[in-house]
């Protein structure tokens, strides 16, 4: 084992080796992985449903939507810390049978629905324009989740 010094501190490699591992390993309640495009489409649908539609913002009154079946898509961001914020959304989702998907980013996330902040999660309630394209990719996220 190497010791050495680092910002005011001893440091050892294995330790800091294992934090690495840590940071690139995905969060214990993402059950499938979205592609890129699929992410990207999610973004530019959230951002017309937040015009012409009615959408959910935060963890909190996403909950409340799917406890309620009002939920439409539920999405959820990849980079929550601590991970317990959105970890059970996935399973009301399953329970209630309402589709969701992952995307990297929550400051993205928070964008794309038309707030200055990140957002862990929304929600789409009412499509507006767009129910024909949140149709296309509830179909293409139900491809990508793992039958149970």
């Amino acid at each position: 084992m190497f010791i050495f010094w680092l910002n005011g501190g001893f440091r050892d490699l294995m330790t800091m080796s294992a934090r690495k591992d840590e940071s690139s390993r995905k969060a214990y309640y993402i059950k499938f992985e979205t592609p890129k495009e699929i992410m990207d489409s999610v973004y530019e649908i959230l951002r017309r449903a937040s015009e012409s539609g009615k959408v959910k913002k935060g963890t909190n009154e996403v909950t409340k939507s799917i406890e309620r079946g009002v939920a439409k898509l539920v999405v959820i961001a990849e980079d929550v810390d601590p991970p317990e914020i959105v970890a059970h959304l996935p399973i009301l989702c399953e329970e209630k049978k309402i589709p969701y998907v992952y995307v990297s980013s929550k400051s993205q996330l928070g964008a794309a629905v038309g707030i200055d902040v990140p957002a862990a999660s929304v929600c789409i309630i009412e499509p507006g324009e767009t129910a024909p394209l949140l149709d296309d990719l509830i179909k293409s996220v139900s491809k990508l989740k793992p039958q149970s």
